[in-house]
């Protein structure tokens, strides 16, 4: 039986939720190339929201199964390589928080192009959830860069460390997907996005106990992707030894 014409239109509309997300982007550049740094971080948490809840909605709307000639998984990564990576990475640069001359180039484009891989890799996202390799949060670097105030050496250093991180095999949790303590993570990330917020509206001088929380959450994102990574590690069945030859 051919599915209902309201069914489909509702699948569709996740689709074009998801889209959005490159109009968001747009804004971004937008905003940044007007100096309008505070907007920009506005638009950032708001693609964060659209790219947090359009799992859900495509999964509840069973858009896979209602428009199988789509690649909603494709354009997803569309839409995060441009709001995730290159807008963030945009706002570096012409915010002047990157060096100048080839140096700056170098660390403009080092996150630009390891991104590329990450994003290409059919491993980017593991069988329990885990993404491999530090998975482009080029956004929450730029926010901490804004808000920290880092001067060009210390944010190429922040930079050049998570573009090596693409490269390293560490699992890291996917908050909304996870199948470790999916409650403490949602609501670790809810009020991570909230503290966002009140840091953006508060700024230039957010409250310094709101930023050391958020970054608290940073912290225990961190060490619970190290804990997983090396469970999953001992998990692992050992390989089989070869059997000896008789001599």
């Amino acid at each position: 039986m051919p599915p209902a014409s309201g069914s489909r239109l509702a699948a569709a509309l996740v689709h074009v939720y998801t889209a959005i997300g490159a109009v968001l982007a747009f804004l971004m550049v937008v905003a940044i190339q007007a100096r309008e740094i505070t907007m920009a971080l506005w638009l950032f948490l708001a693609a964060m929201i659209v790219d947090g809840t359009d799992g859900f909605l495509a999964r509840h709307f069973r858009v896979k199964e209602l428009w199988p000639g789509f690649d909603g998984a494709l354009l997803d990564n569309i839409v995060d390589y441009l709001t995730y990576c290159f807008a963030p990475v945009t706002l570096l640069w012409l915010g002047g928080y990157l060096p100048t001359g080839p140096l700056g180039w170098v660390v403009a484009c080092a996150p630009l192009l390891a991104s590329c891989f990450q994003f290409a890799r059919t491993d980017a996202k593991t069988d329990d959830h885990l993404f491999l390799g530090f998975p482009s949060y080029w956004n929450v670097v730029a926010f901490y860069v804004v808000v920290l105030g880092l001067g060009p050496v210390a944010t190429s250093a922040l930079v050049l460390a998570c573009t090596a991180l693409v490269f390293v095999p560490i699992g890291y949790v996917y908050p909304s997907r996870t199948q470790t303590w999916w409650v403490a993570n949602m609501v670790g990330a809810g009020l991570w996005l909230l503290a966002y917020a009140v840091i953006v509206a508060s700024l230039p001088t957010p409250p310094a106990w709101v930023i050391a929380a958020s970054l608290g959450y940073i912290a225990f994102y961190t060490a619970e992707s190290l804990w997983l990574t090396a469970r999953r590690r001992r998990q692992a069945p050992s390989p089989v030894e070869p059997a000896q030859l008789p001599v």
